[in-house]
């Protein structure tokens, strides 16, 4: 159990049996009447986003959350198998938990590991990963100093937008929050 004025960001909250991710936060004390904290919550398991307002001060349940580094090892169907660097435990992870990461995953990877009483929740990538270009159609001769881009495929199979002048088997720096390009790696 914890209050209102412990919250912050990445926070894990069990209300109603559903875990909820705070992703903002903001105590506001009105010239008139009580304070509260006014937040902004996503639903773990659904990606789901609410607001939800507290009273200052009230006792919210918080989830205890164990977050682990792993390494992607392999995809075997509809899983995705992770090993715990401490260890060295196999954990078979669904499709829905990966997500968006799955565009950005590479064999040996690492990456961060959320569970909640041994269940996977989420996975936390690097802010940003280097990938080569599979497959990218070649620039034109007169557009390489301008601000254009062409999409381009990724080893991983995901598409970004990419300058003309990246060529195939070139190295780049991906953002994984985004998918935008930031530069030659």
């Amino acid at each position: 159990m914890a209050t209102t004025n412990d919250l912050k960001n990445g926070t894990v909250l069990n209300l109603e049996g559903q875990l909820w991710s705070v992703i903002e936060f903001q105590h506001v004390k009105p010239g008139k009447g009580g304070a509260f904290v006014r937040t902004k919550l996503r639903q773990v398991l659904t990606g789901k986003v609410v607001d939800k307002t507290f009273n200052a001060g009230v006792k919210i349940d918080t989830a205890q959350v164990d977050k682990r580094e792993m390494q992607y090892l392999y995809r075997d169907g509809d899983s995705w198998v992770f090993m715990d660097q401490t260890n060295y435990d196999q954990i078979p992870i669904a499709n829905a938990v990966v997500g968006d990461a799955a565009d950005y995953l590479l064999e040996n990877q690492d990456v961060i590991v959320a569970l909640h009483e041994g269940e996977p929740l989420f996975i936390e990538m690097p802010a940003n990963v280097e990938l080569v270009i599979e497959y990218t159609e070649p620039g034109l001769q007169g557009d390489r100093s301008s601000g254009g881009t062409k999409p381009a495929r990724l080893e991983t199979g995901a598409e970004i937008q990419v300058p003309l002048f990246i060529e195939i088997g070139e190295k780049v720096r991906v953002d994984t929050r985004d998918g935008s390009y930031l530069g030659r790696a």
